[in-house]
């Protein structure tokens, strides 16, 4: 079936479908925000996706999902199908005050429509280009901020003290972060109930409780082997063999360079696709990262370069987000966990140097999220400015929400489902998410010296304290 003669519907279904590498049930169809059909509307499609021989049915009853078939282009120089790097396409407006006037003209451009953004493959003079210790992707000034901000005056410590020391708060923090920027539904409460007690949460996927359990095993690496982490190829592909455990399609794939072509969902940008290129790529990214002095720059030169080249047939991104974390945590630095980072404004920072090779977007994301990690681990708040303004307009509703939750004893998982329907009810749906994840962050992290801030009493906060599990 020409592509140009599907409704619309076909093909945001078809793009949904080739989003999930593992295809999609009719029950997560019908879920999807992206979808308003009656199930025996979405039933129908389905049934005509399939017999244009756009989709693979597999499976039966209520465990039949659906695969995309991949296009002829797809299969070129390949004998096995494409791999769909997962992506989304960031929303419709940018509205970080944080954006630099670069990264505010780039975030822009780069929400157009698909149909109006000129197709591009990768480029190995983006790479090429880059000289160690002589280009800069941070510039001097935000470089010694950031070296300001993230010291802890551990830098003559052995490798990874502090990460040891804030382990059980960045454990949940980075977990849940970086799982959230690929998507993951789970709450910040439902994942701290998940790493500390292995409970799944109700109504979520498999794939998502999994993700965070990666995770956790990845950061765990970080910790165990600190002293000897670098930029070669046992750190990075065993980094992704633990992100990626039981959710590649071939399970071989962990910890492996690709052999196969890959796409990126949302984006124009397609992939280098010849395995040798990749690998001689790969090779040349790691040799010029480990030559980096700078720790920060080396994290961002790494955050950059490795989904651009997507050495992997997925999960490139996660292992950029941790192998960011490789020279902070050699150094004693305050480590990174994307707090407080959009998902929109990160996919948007990722699809400029997909497309434009611009890094000014990503970097804002990147210098943004330095500094909110280090307000919630280094206790540095008074050097990244003024107070956060969200965190102001809400502040009532913040302080009525945790203490409702500390006043009615709830333990994590029922606060979880209680603060996502009050919260449905009373704050509009672009700021929701934020809020959520601001209150359940408070609620983590009270303790016997900060509850009387929420008009708590002390017989209160032990009775909770006592259900908080």
């Amino acid at each position: 079936m020409p592509k140009e003669s599907l409704s619309h519907e076909q093909e945001t279904l078809l793009r949904i479908i080739r989003l999930r590498a593992r295809g999609a049930s009719v029950k997560e169809l019908l879920a999807s925000p992206h979808l308003h059909l009656p199930k025996r509307t979405l039933q129908r499609r389905l049934d005509q996706l399939v017999h244009e021989g756009q989709l693979k049915p597999v499976g039966e009853g209520r465990a039949r999902r659906y695969l995309a078939n991949a296009s002829e282009g797809d299969q070129e120089d390949f004998s096995e199908p494409t791999a769909v790097v997962r992506e989304e396409e960031p929303s419709v407006a940018p509205g970080s005050s944080w954006l630099s006037p670069e990264g505010r003209r780039l975030s822009l451009e780069i929400r157009q429509p698909l149909v109006s953004r000129q197709p591009v493959g990768y480029q190995g003079s983006f790479l090429d280009v880059y000289q160690p210790n002589v280009t800069r992707y941070l510039s001097e000034s935000v470089r010694s901020e950031l070296a300001r901000i993230g010291e802890v005056g551990m830098m003559d410590l052995p490798a990874g003290t502090y990460l040891r020391q804030v382990m059980d708060r960045l454990l949940i923090d980075l977990s849940w972060n970086s799982s959230r920027l690929e998507g993951n539904t789970y709450s910040l409460l439902e994942t701290q109930r998940l790493l500390e007690r292995g409970e799944n949460a109700d109504g979520h996927d498999f794939r998502e409780s999994q993700m965070i359990l990666n995770h956790k095993a990845a950061i765990e690496m970080l910790s165990a082997e600190a002293a000897d982490l670098d930029f070669n190829r046992y750190t990075i592909c065993n980094l992704h063999a633990l992100l990626s455990e039981e959710l590649l399609p071939d399970p071989a794939a962990g910890g492996r360079l690709r052999s196969r072509q890959v796409g990126i969902g949302g984006s124009v940008f397609h992939p280098l696709a010849v395995p040798q290129q990749v690998k001689e790529r790969f090779n040349v990214l790691l040799e010029k990262a480990t030559a980096i002095r700078d720790p920060f720059e080396q994290a961002f030169f790494v955050m950059v370069q490795l989904p651009y080249l997507q050495p992997f047939e997925d999960v490139n991104k996660r292992v950029s987000r941790l192998a960011a974390n490789i020279p902070l945590v050699k150094r004693n630095l305050c480590p990174l966990s994307f707090v407080d980072v959009d998902a929109a404004d990160y996919t948007a920072g990722v699809l400029a140097v997909y497309e434009l090779n611009r890094v000014e977007l990503l970097r804002d994301v990147f210098v943004h999220a330095y500094r909110r990690s280090c307000a919630r681990y280094s206790m540095v708040l008074q050097s990244i400015g003024d107070p956060d303004p969200f965190r102001m307009r809400h502040r009532n509703a913040i302080k009525a929400f945790v203490s409702e939750v500390v006043l009615t004893a709830l333990d994590k998982k029922a606060a979880a489902k209680w603060i996502a329907e009050r919260a449905s009810r009373e704050i509009m749906k672009t700021e929701r998410a934020r809020f959520v994840e601001i209150v359940e962050t408070e609620l983590s992290s009270l303790h016997e010296g900060n509850f009387a801030r929420y008009r708590v009493r002390p017989a209160e906060f032990e009775r909770w304290q006592d259900n908080w599990r």
